[in-house]
């Protein structure tokens, strides 16, 4: 089924990224959701994994449990990471983006920067598997050079990883824009 012949379920953005220690071992991963629209609502959360724990922030818990449980748990990203059942916080997740610049993203006591773009470009496919179904996405990504995450004022050490080519670099972190899933 390609994307013309398929409902749309979310719309908005989900910028992540990866940080990594020397040895090349993931340290943190963290997905931020603008959510325009979806078929469960509106709104803004941040799905936090680190230090062996899961955390999903968000005013709109149910929306975020349903962007942890049907989307980032099947994101390759997380692919090989321990992932309890999520600790689920009500708090105000307030998101800063741009294509030009970066990212800024709060919540509770977790503080997201993003920086460094090196690229945009868009991304299509018809075949994202979520939850055993295929699902079409469609989006804008701008890989980053840096980015920074801090947990009740400590930064977490760890780096994002960039490779590619200069024609179309890619990275562990990244920003998104016009995002669109279909099922």
């Amino acid at each position: 089924m390609t994307q013309q012949q398929r409902r749309i379920i979310l719309a908005g953005a989900n910028p992540g990224l990866r940080l990594f220690d020397a040895d090349g071992q993931v340290v943190a991963f963290a997905s931020i959701w603008t959510v325009d629209w979806s078929i469960r609502g509106a709104g803004t959360a941040i799905v936090l994994w680190y230090d062996g724990q899961v955390r999903v922030i968000a005013e709109d818990v149910d929306l975020a449990a349903w962007l942890e449980g049907y989307f980032v748990r099947s994101f390759l990203e997380v692919q090989g990471l321990d992932w309890p059942e999520p600790v689920i916080e009500r708090d105000l997740v307030q998101v800063s983006m741009n294509l030009a610049d970066g990212l800024s993203a709060k919540a509770a006591d977790i503080q997201i920067e993003m920086s460094g773009v090196l690229d945009r470009r868009t991304f299509a496919t018809d075949n994202f598997r979520l939850d055993g179904i295929d699902h079409s996405l469609s989006l804008v990504i701008a890989p980053v050079r840096a980015a920074r995450l801090t947990i009740g004022g400590e930064t977490i050490p760890g780096f994002v990883q960039v490779d590619g080519t200069p024609e179309r670099p890619s990275s562990s972190a990244f920003l998104t824009t016009a995002e669109v899933w279909r099922r």
